[in-house]
């Protein structure tokens, strides 16, 4: 498996890890109320399991499967598939943090990170899709 998706797969379960960790404590405070800001986690777990865990899982699996190239290099040229990694994990944690950071605008600077991170990565991706047989 390329590193680069080792990194993908990865990111995605420790993702994963934490957006079950707060899920647990929101439904923890659902059902005994002990902290009303704990409903703050409500974001971070959104963002942690639907763009961290489920998105980069894909994003991962499709670098590693998706047809290479028959010249080297066979996966193409992997700097923006890496910048896209970075991006969109910036953006995750920029739109996790938006409910303690004390700006209007760092929610959507978070989605507008994992939208660009997400473009580079079909960017660079998008040489390698071809019809079958091809």
């Amino acid at each position: 498996m390329p590193r680069l998706s080792v990194w993908y797969l990865r990111a995605s379960l420790l993702y994963l890890a934490a957006g079950f960790i707060l899920g647990g404590l929101l439904l923890w405070n659902k059902g005994l109320p002990f902290n009303p800001r704990v409903w703050s986690l409500l974001t971070p777990h959104i963002q942690f399991l639907l763009f961290g865990w489920i998105v980069e899982l894909i994003m991962g699996m499709a670098f590693w499967i998706l047809p290479r190239f028959s010249q080297p290099p066979r996966r193409g040229h992997v700097g923006l598939a890496w910048a896209s990694l970075w991006l969109f994990n910036a953006g995750i944690m920029v739109a996790a943090a938006s409910p303690w950071i004390a700006s209007n605008w760092s929610q959507a600077a978070g989605w507008g990170l994992e939208l660009a991170g997400a473009g580079l990565f079909v960017v660079y991706l998008w040489p390698r899709v071809k019809p079958a047989g091809a």
